[in-house]
């Protein structure tokens, strides 16, 4: 591994950090504090933090309805995620956005959207700023096997080629568009089979291994930031919840889905670095023991935090115009 140590144990414990967070938001649904729709990315943690690692930090992203792992690994902080989750005014967007429409443009986290596809011509436009501001940053863009098939996912391709933007595609393959097993709804196995329509090359990871996931995007990155224009990456994955909380999983077999948990992305890490003595179990035990108690933390801290006022619910609804910006100092 080419990665040190303290890298090494960063990857562990953000994947630990999602993975507990998004058993909290699990609990916090069953116990009704976290309102409405929620969509759980346990499962899929190697391919956020593996991607996120092999990115600058001035690089962007765009993220999906099933976002919370892209936000942590892109730098997110808990404690504002778990209050944005709960409607609370300390949250990434004042408790507006919930689950589904986290932000952090500080961070490069351009956001999630709830609307299936709709982050991928997003991240194609972030990518021809790029191209036109010339500063060799390059756009991941995160999206699932459902999504590519819709039309703005075929548009959004073939502007990104037509016009040679620096975007990775990153297709979370889960096996499943909701209840739908890809295989039923798409004509090709693999994902990245759809790239050869747009003359966009592409590869395979195994979205279970975080080091092959993040060397996979680090090649990827190094191609669409040297000018050579975008390329499709397929990473195969797993989500363990269901697709939202009212999800019994019928549609799955308990076969399937203990095969999968076997590949536990965090367990076959583990693994790793205990078989190759850069961790002990008891140093492994002890960075998930501090995991859980900042998740602790941050559900505290979402609690505990006053909700939006209603005195602000026009806020943020429109931009400034030019003239209130003029007014006001920001354009000069």
């Amino acid at each position: 591994m080419k990665e040190s140590k303290e890298e090494l144990v960063s990857y562990l414990r953000k994947m630990m950090e999602i993975r507990l967070f998004e058993e909290k938001v699990m609990e916090l649904l069953a116990r009704n504090i976290i309102k409405g729709a929620s969509h759980l990315y346990a499962g899929e943690e190697a391919v956020a933090v593996g991607a996120c690692n092999a990115i600058r930090e001035d690089d962007y992203i765009t993220s999906t309805h099933r976002g919370h792992g892209h936000c942590l690994a892109k730098g997110g902080k808990l404690p504002e995620m778990m209050a944005e989750l709960c409607g609370k005014a300390t949250g990434y967007c004042k408790g507006r956005g919930g689950s589904m429409h986290i932000a952090d443009v500080t961070k490069g986290n351009l956001g999630a959207t709830g609307i299936v596809c709709s982050n991928v011509p997003v991240a194609v436009g972030a990518a021809l700023s790029v191209k036109m501001r010339k500063t060799e940053q390059v756009v991941l863009c995160f999206f699932g096997d459902g999504a590519s098939n819709n039309g703005v996912f075929h548009e959004s391709l073939n502007m990104a080629a037509v016009w040679n933007l620096p975007v990775v595609f990153v297709c979370e393959n889960n096996l499943y568009g909701m209840s739908v097993a890809a295989n039923r709804c798409s004509a090709v196995q693999d994902m990245a089979d759809k790239a050869k329509a747009y003359n966009i090359p592409s590869m395979i990871c195994d979205g279970m291994d975080i080091l092959n996931v993040k060397e996979t995007i680090e090649k990827a990155t190094e191609r669409a930031r040297g000018g050579d224009g975008p390329i499709f990456v397929e990473c195969k994955t797993y989500r363990y919840f269901g697709h939202s909380r009212s999800d019994p999983r019928a549609y799955r077999t308990k076969e399937e889905e203990k095969e999968w948990r076997d590949k536990c992305p965090i367990k076959q890490f583990s693994k790793k670095l205990t078989d190759n003595k850069i961790l002990t179990e008891k140093e492994i035990d002890q960075i998930e023991k501090q995991a859980e108690e900042d998740v602790e933390n941050a559900e505290k801290f979402a609690i505990e935090s006053p909700y939006p006022d209603v005195k602000e619910l026009k806020d943020d609804i429109y931009a400034p115009s030019p003239s209130e910006l003029l007014n006001g100092g920001a354009i000069r």
